[in-house]
């Protein structure tokens, strides 16, 4: 029999000292979210959706939780508190979404129609649509909330749009399939997941400085609660990379087999990290990179975790599905299948301006180990 986790044994003997937290995981190829009890490490309850969920935040107030449904063109929102969907609200495919830092803006990607959009935060309107080549995906404001980053994965560039303005500022090339963006010590860090590396971008001069190797499949990057590291998430390679957040030299290098993605922390300083390929997540000690793995759903992609001060029991009637076979050779074949749009009134986005070329680094094609399932997920 396998040992009990350790912070379960001590919530069995000390039932008063028990912290429960909340943890969050869209399966987006299973149509649902799981519900992670982080002491039991076992899922607690699965929540429907309509079609393809990919990534939440919490709302401005951190009352809700805001799901996008991609597929389904809809926003859920969740009590974070209780995992109980609150209200669903129309959306034109919102793949990803940030609020921006002085809380006046919601920015949302739309990676299958080539679009960004700009609502008011408070009451959802929509101020400007922007048609943008191609493949607009993940996004990063400006501390002074003036510009948002927002990486084109089919057009192997990152780009920044001036919200006052509401309209393009300037765009370069980073490499093939960038995906996530953040804003470091002045500069943005893009995960260039067609190749090994994180592109680093001078916004002010809105040059490609340099790129910091990673592993194949560079995905994402996460600053650590403390601010003493940042975490990288290299999918193909299956590893995640802490860099120094002042030198971004590595600090150290985790193998976690799955092909880690999104990353979440708890309170307790853990480290949950979605394992896309195996339909699991992995909580892992930041201390000793060590690893353990909870099944969840289908295409584990975003992740989020919850505080709570105690346990919850399982739903009488959560009807969590049988584990299903957690191969690449299971997954859909095709999940590309488009959803009506939302009626709004779209703005067509100004040309781009382009500034002198820069040679990133050679990147790389998927290798032949990823299969069909890599080629699949590579562009979400």
């Amino acid at each position: 029999m396998r040992p009990l986790p350790a912070a379960l044994a001590l919530a069995l003997v000390l039932p008063g000292l028990a912290r429960a937290n909340l943890v969050y995981v869209l399966n987006s190829a299973d149509a649902s979210i799981s519900v992670v009890d982080s002491i039991s490490r076992e899922e607690v309850r699965r929540i429907p959706v309509l079609r393809e969920v990919h990534h939440l935040i919490l709302t401005p107030d951190r009352r809700e939780l805001m799901v996008g449904d991609s597929g389904g063109n809809e926003l859920l929102f969740l009590d974070p508190a209780t995992a109980e969907v609150t209200r669903r609200e129309r959306f034109s495919n919102p793949y990803h979404m940030e609020h921006s830092p002085d809380g006046r803006y919601l920015v949302v990607t739309s990676l299958r129609r080539d679009q960004v959009d700009i609502y008011e935060a408070g009451s959802h309107t929509l101020l400007a649509r922007l048609k943008v080549p191609d493949k607009p995906s993940h996004l990063a404001f400006s501390p002074d909330s003036r510009f948002v980053y927002v990486t084109l994965q089919g057009a192997r560039r990152l780009m920044a749009i001036d919200l006052a303005e509401r309209k393009p500022a300037w765009s370069v090339e980073v490499g093939s399939q960038p995906a996530g963006v953040i804003w470091n010590n002045g500069r943005l860090l893009v995960g260039v997941m067609g190749s090994d590396y994180v592109a680093v971008v001078n916004p002010a001069e809105a040059r490609l400085e340099r790129t910091v190797f990673v592993g194949r499949g560079a995905h994402t990057i996460f600053p650590g609660p403390d601010g003493r590291a940042l975490y990288v998430t290299s999918r193909v390679d299956s590893r995640i990379t802490v860099l120094d957040p002042l030198t971004l030299e590595p600090k150290a290098r985790w193998d976690i087999p799955g092909g880690p993605d999104c990353i979440a922390f708890d309170p307790e300083g853990r480290l949950w990290v979605t394992l896309r390929w195996i339909a699991k997540i992995a909580v892992v000690d930041t201390a000793t990179g060590q690893a353990e793995t909870i099944p969840v759903g289908r295409s584990p992609h975003g992740i989020f975790v919850q505080p709570r001060r105690e346990a919850m029991a399982p739903a009488p009637t959560a009807g969590l599905p049988a584990p299903r076979p957690t191969t690449a050779a299971t997954e859909p074949e095709d999940l590309q299948t488009e959803a009506a749009a939302q009626p709004v009134r779209a703005i067509q986005a100004a040309p781009v301006p382009v500034p002198a070329a820069v040679t990133p680094h050679p990147a790389s094609h998927p290798p032949a180990e990823a299969g069909s399932f890599w080629r699949q997920w590579l562009r979400r």
